[in-house]
C-alpha cells in the first residue's frame, strides 16, 4: 500500500426528479456520499479498478433507484449517475495523480 492516508472522494448530486416532494419544490435536495480510498493502493490497476467500483457504487447511492415501471424516473436516475461520475473524473484524476506522485493529500469537493 502506498503512503497516502487519507483520502476521500465526495459525490455530490442534485436528486430533484427522483426524491420526493420536499417542503420547497424550487431547490433540488442535495444528497452526497464519500469514497474512502486510504486502504486502496492507488497506484496499481487493482487499486484504480477498486476506486472507479466504489464510484459507481457511490453514484448510484446519491441518485437512488426509481421504480422500473416509471420511465421518466428511470431516465432521470440514468442522468443523476452520468453527471456524478463525470463530476467525481476529475477528483479521481488528482487522486491517482498524488498516489503516483507518492504525495498525501486530503481531498473533498462538492459539486
Amino acid at each position: 500500500m502506498n503512503n497516502i492516508s487519507t483520502f476521500a472522494l465526495a459525490l455530490i448530486a442534485s436528486a430533484t426528479l427522483i426524491t420526493p416532494t420536499v417542503a420547497s419544490a424550487s431547490e433540488p435536495e442535495t444528497v452526497s456520499s464519500i469514497v474512502r480510498t486510504a486502504d486502496l493502493d492507488l497506484s496499481s490497476e487493482a487499486g484504480q479498478r477498486a476506486l472507479d467500483h466504489r464510484i459507481v457504487v457511490a453514484a448510484h447511492e446519491v441518485c437512488g433507484s426509481p421504480s422500473p415501471v416509471d420511465l421518466m424516473g428511470v431516465s432521470a436516475v440514468r442522468d443523476c449517475r452520468e453527471r456524478t461520475i463525470a463530476a467525481a473524473a476529475e477528483q479521481r484524476q488528482r487522486i491517482l495523480s498524488a498516489a503516483k506522485a507518492g504525495t498525501p493529500i486530503i481531498l473533498a469537493a462538492a459539486r
